[in-house]
């Protein structure tokens, strides 16, 4: 999920003079509270590096080409070819209202088939560089580095890291955050937006849709029951909320107080894993 809202910015007129695009600026709802739109282009202030926002453009324009079952937003472009000008990237804005309650399917749905058109695209160097809050919980997460959380979450996250154990699955190319970043509008397949790269099992962003819907949406119980095979299926969750958990934490910093509610919102969840989709209803 999206961290603390920063001060929003508004592009200079040398972005927009650049992008070639012209108008009121507004702001847009959601997300990190960074985006604006411009009659019918949305910009944002790059939110990692130049080089990961290069790239996300190149990947979306691939997927334009050939996507089925999903939409994407096209990249904006200067003159000069830079999809980043002054510290701000763009793309055409998208119709649709974002999920996912009561659109749970739909977003995991679209998940699944954003993921088959990414699965030959190769693992970009600058993922293993990435120290932001949620590089570093996916990491935790996996086993690939170890962190101390707020005392508020200690309990929780040993309950998970108890819980976790290894998990073989083939990993490609995934969208880490789908649960707010997918469009549906009538008529119209769904669109993914707000690309956040990890290269982990597509399953394993279906887990993190899942998890969120739990700690957050109250999403029914019946939504830990995944269609087909997937014995790691438990595991892939326990991971999903490790990965929230961590970052949560990491976000609060390390002299902010977890409010009782956030943890006790992670204890609740564990528990619904635990006894998985047959035990009761929500």
């Amino acid at each position: 999920m999206t961290g603390p809202r920063a001060a929003r910015a508004l592009p200079p007129p040398s972005v927009l003079d650049a992008f070639a695009v012209g108008g009121t600026v507004v702001p847009l709802p959601g997300g990190r509270g960074l985006s604006v739109r411009v009659g019918n282009v949305v910009l944002k202030p790059v939110d990692g590096t130049e080089e990961e926002a290069e790239w996300a453009a190149s990947v979306y324009e691939r997927l334009l080409a050939g996507a089925g079952g999903f939409r994407v937003p096209r990249p904006l472009r200067a003159a000069d070819g830079r999809s980043v000008v002054d510290g701000w990237t763009g793309c055409e804005l998208l119709s649709g209202r974002p999920g996912p309650a009561g659109h749970w399917h739909e977003v995991l749905a679209a998940g699944r088939a954003f993921h088959a058109a990414l699965s030959d695209v190769p693992c970009p160097a600058f993922l293993s560089r990435r120290t932001h809050p949620w590089a570093v919980a996916d990491r935790v997460a996996w086993g690939e580095e170890e962190t101390d959380v707020p005392a508020q979450l200690a309990d929780p996250y040993a309950a998970l890291l108890a819980l976790r154990r290894p998990v073989r699955l083939p990993v490609q190319l995934v969208h880490g955050d789908l649960t707010g970043n997918v469009l549906l509008a009538a008529g119209e397949p769904p669109g993914v937006i707000d690309f956040s790269p990890y290269w982990r099992p597509p399953v394993y962003a279906e887990a993190v849709v899942v998890a969120d819907g739990l700690l957050w949406f109250d999403a029914p119980r019946t939504l830990l029951a995944r269609p087909g095979e997937c014995p790691d299926w438990t595991q892939l969750l326990v991971r999903a909320l490790l990965f929230r958990l961590v970052a949560a934490g990491r976000l609060a910093g390390p002299t902010a107080r977890v409010t009782e509610e956030e943890a006790a919102r992670y204890t609740r969840t564990i528990e619904t894993v635990r006894r998985g989709p047959s035990a009761g209803r929500r």
